[in-house]
């Protein structure tokens, strides 16, 4: 990875987080009220990874990553950005306690942003294989 990647990968974590915060945002106010909190969850894991899918699909390639390797590093370093992201969300904005934020890590909860940010760390690995 040269320094000329860096900035691209910051664009990437920006684009990606703006774009899950609008769709964290259509979730709860066009699903939820439509098909229930549960439901709603379920099918937003499932947008969500697609969403970020296309992004990476999008941006990835232009990163200038050139090896397995490094396109694996980038999944988790986007992974772990958008954990961080998700986390400082729930604590400053909406004003969650931790104890209110780590259940939406944990599957058995009902909540699924756990197998997401593990798809997303695959993800970029994904479309390097597939360009």
């Amino acid at each position: 990875m040269s320094l000329d990647s860096l900035p691209r990968i910051a664009s990437l974590c920006l684009l990606l987080a703006c774009a899950e915060t609008l769709h964290g945002i259509a979730r709860t106010t066009l699903l939820i009220p439509r098909i229930g909190k549960a439901r709603a969850i379920k099918l937003s894991a499932l947008t969500g990874t697609l969403l970020a899918f296309l992004i990476c699909w999008w941006w990835v390639p232009g990163v200038g990553l050139r090896s397995a390797g490094a396109h694996l590093a980038l999944g988790l370093g986007l992974a772990a950005f958008m954990a961080c992201f998700d986390m400082a969300i729930g604590r400053w904005l909406m004003r969650k306690s931790w104890a209110k934020i780590w259940p939406d890590f944990d599957p058995r909860s009902g909540n699924y942003l756990l197998l997401g940010l593990l798809s997303l760390s695959l993800i970029p690995l994904l479309v390097w294989l597939g360009h």
